[in-house]
């Protein structure tokens, strides 16, 4: 079933969404290389909870973490754990609160220091891709459109990977709701988007293949050929006229400037 949200729910999944936005902005203050993956989840969850929230991850299907730390070649769902954090790692952390009965679910990807040219590159184009797509979140449109418009951004202009195994979804008072939103597909296919309709849109990325595989945890996906994977996801409510974005990068990106560890230079 799709559900469509009052105004009123909306506002509530907004305050969500925002929770989310900020515990990242405080991720952004804090990464430096030495931390651990396991300290950034300690953060999220002691943070969370001070705002009387629930983080949306912890044992979610046995999920032991309150964050997924996904660092360099691993897609998405890694383990937070206890190695540094080294200058030139690509870290993507993927998060959830539930605040009021409602979820709010993002990620965001940032470079520690300097990387090769290809992987700000990469970085950079698949968050455009997620505003590509985005874009498309109007009502009378199809999720296809969506899928389409963050595809070919991404592997039809680049030639990047586009993880096919792994989706956007719908969000609401369940951390996964129908429709399912794929970051490949064809303009006018899929179900149409109706008013109030809030969607997790989420381009993951890879530099090389699509090829992806789960390790023995059964949760930590890798790209299959090692290459670097980028990860950054929305929480977006679709309108008649434009998409309404609950989420907030704006304080995560001013965060990221202030932070001499992170590297910027996409922005430029």
């Amino acid at each position: 079933m799709i559900y469509a949200k009052t105004e009123q729910e909306i506002a509530l999944m907004k305050e969500a969404a925002m929770l989310v936005s900020k515990t990242l902005t405080e991720i952004a203050l804090f990464l430096k290389p030495g931390i651990t993956t396991l300290q950034i989840d300690k953060l999220c969850f002691e943070f969370v909870k001070d705002h009387k929230a629930i983080p949306s991850f912890l044992n979610y299907h046995g999920y032991p973490y309150s964050v997924c730390a996904s660092v360099n070649d691993v897609v998405v769902h890694g383990f937070p754990n206890q190695t540094p954090i080294q200058e030139g790692d690509i870290v993507s952390i993927d998060m959830g609160v539930i605040l009021n009965g409602w979820h709010g679910d993002h990620a965001y990807t940032f470079i520690m220091g300097e990387v090769a040219p290809e992987v700000v590159q990469l970085v950079k184009i698949t968050k455009e891709s997620l505003y590509k797509g985005i874009e498309k979140a109007i009502v009378g449109n199809r999720v296809g459109d969506i899928s389409f418009a963050i595809q070919e951004h991404t592997e039809k202009k680049m030639g990047y990977g586009v993880v096919r195994e792994l989706v956007g979804h719908g969000l609401g008072r369940s951390l996964h709701e129908d429709p399912q939103v794929p970051n490949y597909g064809k303009r006018g296919n899929g179900p149409k988007l109706k008013e109030n309709l809030v969607l997790a849109i989420e381009p993951m990325i890879n530099l090389g293949t699509k090829e992806i595989y789960t390790e023995k945890d059964g949760w930590t996906v890798r790209t299959r050929d090692g290459k670097v994977s980028v990860h950054f996801e929305h929480d977006v409510c679709v309108k008649k006229d434009h998409p309404l974005i609950l989420s907030d990068y704006s304080i995560i990106e001013s965060a990221e400037k202030k932070n001499v560890n992170l590297n910027t230079s996409y922005y430029a």
